[in-house]
């Protein structure tokens, strides 16, 4: 079972490492550190939200799961 604060910590790191990946894409892109920190500080935000909705709905779903071990906390 995953907890919410571990769901929490997985889209924080990963967050992180999007943000970087994000954010000198944009640089690349656009030559202007300050507009690439906006985008990535932006895409952040709202992925940071689906990422957490998306790990919660998966955790109730069965799917893949065996039906003895399956519990989930809402």
């Amino acid at each position: 079972m995953e907890s919410h604060k571990r769901t929490i910590a997985k889209a924080l790191t990963w967050r992180v490492t999007a943000f970087s990946i994000t954010t000198a894409l944009a640089w690349w892109i656009t030559g202007k550190g300050e507009l690439a920190a906006s985008i990535g500080l932006l895409d952040s935000i709202i992925k940071l939200g689906a990422y957490y909705g998306h790990e919660r709905l998966w955790i109730k779903l069965p799917f893949g799961r065996d039906p003895k071990k399956w519990t989930y906390e809402i």
